[in-house]
């Protein structure tokens, strides 16, 4: 079996908005993501992060340059490729378990097979108690839960995760880091994870893609040897983040320079 799951080459991506203006948020992106890679990316605020993750997904179509995934070519959305974004998305007036069983029911699964398969993921994700449960009783941790026990009840190759963790307060995202980390390496799916937090980077990743100021490129590929579970304390955990974080620094500077000579 070929060692990647997919591989990204060459990517451009150009909006154009409502008044004709156009705007280039990716610029000749390429990457191999490996089977059950577990890959973070990083970068200032509207470098491309979330445009790459959907283009990956099928939910966007790059303006030139090519996805593809086990040999082919990504045009569409693809089951295989399951989408975690950061408002969760549950259904308001479905059950816990109901909404976890979704994609179940779309694919036209019997109901003992969807209600088995969603017991089996709460578990999972620690919410059996909670299946008969509607959303608004939930924490926004819980919620985010479900939303990750629906995507793995769907059976994905891959989990593309877009800031999944980013409203959460500090505790709680830190619980969840450790409870995503617990659930990947019992599953070993293949994760790629955007954020905006270089810590969450460090402590998740096999990975860490650091990406340009728009239009978003490639700055650098960080492999993270530390092993699991990474202490936040180990001088190397924190030599790393400052690296990254340098970087990012370099990158916004540049963005305000560039934003300062045009303003004159």
């Amino acid at each position: 079996m070929n060692k990647y799951v997919a591989v990204i080459k060459n990517i451009d991506k150009t909006f154009v908005t409502k008044k004709g203006q156009a705007i280039h948020a990716l610029q000749n992106v390429s990457l191999k993501i490996k089977n059950n890679d577990f890959v973070c990316l990083v970068g200032p605020s509207g470098c491309g992060k979330s445009t790459l993750l959907r283009i990956i997904a099928g939910l966007e179509q790059a303006s030139t340059g090519t996805v593809v995934f086990r040999g082919q070519p990504v045009t569409k959305p693809d089951k295989r490729l399951g989408m975690i974004f950061q408002e969760y998305s549950l259904l308001p007036w479905r059950t816990v378990a109901d909404n976890v069983a979704l994609g179940l029911e779309f694919a036209g699964k019997p109901i003992s097979e969807r209600r088995e398969v969603s017991k089996k993921f709460l578990d999972l994700v620690g919410l059996t108690d909670f299946a008969t449960s509607y959303p608004y009783e939930l924490s926004g941790g819980m919620r985010q839960r479900v939303a990750i026990a629906r995507a793995l009840a769907n059976d994905p190759d891959v989990l593309l995760m877009d800031e999944p963790f980013g409203a959460l307060d500090a505790h709680t995202r830190i619980l969840l880091q450790r409870e995503l980390l617990r659930i990947w390496e019992g599953n070993r799916k293949t994760i790629v994870f955007v954020t905006h937090s270089v810590d969450e980077a460090v402590y998740l990743a096999d990975r860490i893609i650091v990406m340009s100021k728009s239009p978003g490129r490639i700055r650098d590929i960080i492999n993270i040897n530390m092993p699991r579970p990474r202490n936040r304390a180990n001088p190397l955990y924190g030599q790393l983040s400052a690296r990254i974080l340098d970087m990012l620094e370099e990158e916004v500077a540049q963005l305000s320079t560039v934003a300062i000579v045009k303003g004159l």
